[in-house]
């Protein structure tokens, strides 16, 4: 990685030739950004304010701490050790902080919204506890839908990815230090952070799928509030070598304070050359969005006129007037070019994307979505056709009850075939036998379909 084969300057920029590099692996999608406290400049009644700043104040006020006991620009930290050494209760601190954060309900920051229209991220590491990196590609990528996948990492409960980096199917924000809860499962104190980074290093305790990402892919520290020795703890973590052998990735700090620190920029000049500095954490965020969308308005331009419509992940719970697809797992390509598709014309569709498979409350969402949906698509082919059995299969089931309380004639099954299998030979419930089946070769909806469905849809909600 160009941007840093040369020894870290306490410099703001990058040349053009860097941010060259820089760019194109994120286009190949080889770069994960790993999100800091200083991004999380949100509006309060007081003006600016950066979350953690704020959010300082509240508990101390919430808390009832003596804030003239505290430096003069004191921290969550010092908010906390303070609170206890009066003999206050610990999970009094999280449980606070909590409601403080709720009650706010920010907007997420304008830098957290840059960086969740830079598409080609599909997996954000956050150290914070906050939701505001959610909220935002929710809101720039789903229109408010919450679609995105948050997973959340404790010591006492390990999550990892659901699946390699390339099978995931949303966009990930992975809590690396926990997300907000009212149980003190996330880092507020130095003591919880060493804790965090204890558990982390330890070999059962690691979450394996993330840190091989880590590993293997180039690195954006943005706007971190990492001390000198923690961000050099952080870094050998994330890499899983000395920083000083050769690799084929590098990284990027930028915030606030790292340019600044003459020993951490020492050791980084000395021992990891892969490693650049860049000061100011927006002001990055700033110039890497205006640069990614420079590079991609001519293939966006193309693209708008040429290429089918793009899949967005359905949202985790079913919208109002949702059509329901149906599928055999096998299949999922297909349904996903289906559902974006349709939802070009203007059809709001959903399917479950997890398919778990197992449980009651599993069961009951989905009969549930199967009760309320505007119509229900059975996708036929020839992986049903090998599967005798099959959650899908269950699903058909459903629908069929349902079918039972509307009046002879009805419209409700719509089902397609994505290959060459014909209703004749389909291997479906006899009463979907009897209806038309509509051929979308490979999941791609034809016009006929997509108006076909359109007036219904108008039809039924006008």
């Amino acid at each position: 990685m160009n941007i840093s084969l040369v020894r870290a300057p306490a410099s703001a920029v990058l040349d053009d030739d860097a941010w060259d590099d820089l760019l194109s692996f994120i286009e190949e999608r080889r770069v994960i950004p790993i999100i800091g406290p200083e991004l999380l400049q949100v509006a309060t009644a007081q003006g600016p304010r950066q979350l953690y700043d704020w959010a300082a104040e509240k508990l101390a006020a919430r808390l009832g701490v003596d804030t003239t006991l505290l430096p003069q620009r004191y921290t969550l930290n010092d908010v906390v050790c303070l609170f206890l050494s009066t003999r206050g209760r610990r999970e009094e601190a999280y449980v606070r902080l909590r409601a403080i954060i709720r009650e706010a309900n920010f907007e997420a920051p304008r830098a957290l919204r840059r960086l969740a229209r830079i598409t080609d991220f599909d997996l954000f590491v956050t150290t914070t506890f906050d939701g505001l990196l959610e909220q935002a590609i929710n809101i720039e990528r789903f229109a408010g839908a919450p679609s995105t996948e948050v997973i959340a990492y404790a010591p006492n409960r390990v999550a990892d990815l659901p699946a390699e980096r390339d099978r995931l199917q949303r966009p990930v924000v992975y809590h690396l230090f926990g997300r907000l809860s009212a149980s003190p499962t996330y880092v507020i104190s130095d003591e919880d952070i060493l804790e965090f980074i204890c558990a982390l290093q330890s070999e059962h305790l690691v979450p394996e799928k993330l840190f091989h990402e880590l590993e293997h892919n180039h690195l954006l520290f943005i706007g971190s509030n990492f001390s000198n020795w923690l961000a050099r703890l952080f870094l050998r973590m994330a890499k899983r070598q000395r920083l000083s052998d050769p690799r084929d990735v590098g990284e990027v700090f930028a915030d606030d304070h790292s340019s600044g620190d003459d020993r951490l920029m020492s050791f980084l000049q000395q021992v990891s050359v892969r490693t650049r500095v860049y000061t100011g954490a927006e002001k990055f965020v700033d110039e890497l969005h205006a640069r990614w969308q420079a590079r991609r308005k001519p293939a966006a331009t193309v693209a708008a006129t040429a290429s089918p419509a793009r899949f967005l992940p359905p949202a985790r719970e079913m919208p109002d007037n949702a059509v329901f697809i149906s599928y055999a797992r096998e299949d999922l390509a297909a349904v996903q070019q289906i559902k974006a598709g349709l939802e070009a014309a203007g059809v709001t569709t959903w399917f479950d994307l997890d398919r778990l498979e197992v449980g009651d409350d599993y069961d009951r969402k989905i009969q549930r979505n199967i009760a309320r949906c505007s119509y229900f698509i059975p996708v036929i082919s020839a992986n049903t056709q090998r599967r005798q059995e099959g959650y899908f299969r269950r699903e058909w089931s459903y629908a069929l009850d349902r079918t039972r309380n509307m009046a002879d004639g009805a419209l409700f099954v719509l089902p397609v075939c994505i290959d060459a299998t014909t209703a004749a030979e389909a291997l479906v419930p006899d009463r979907f036998s009897a209806l038309h089946f509509t051929q979308l070769p490979g999941g791609v909806v034809s016009a006929e379909f997509s108006q076909r469905l359109t007036d219904f849809m108008q039809a039924r909600h006008p």
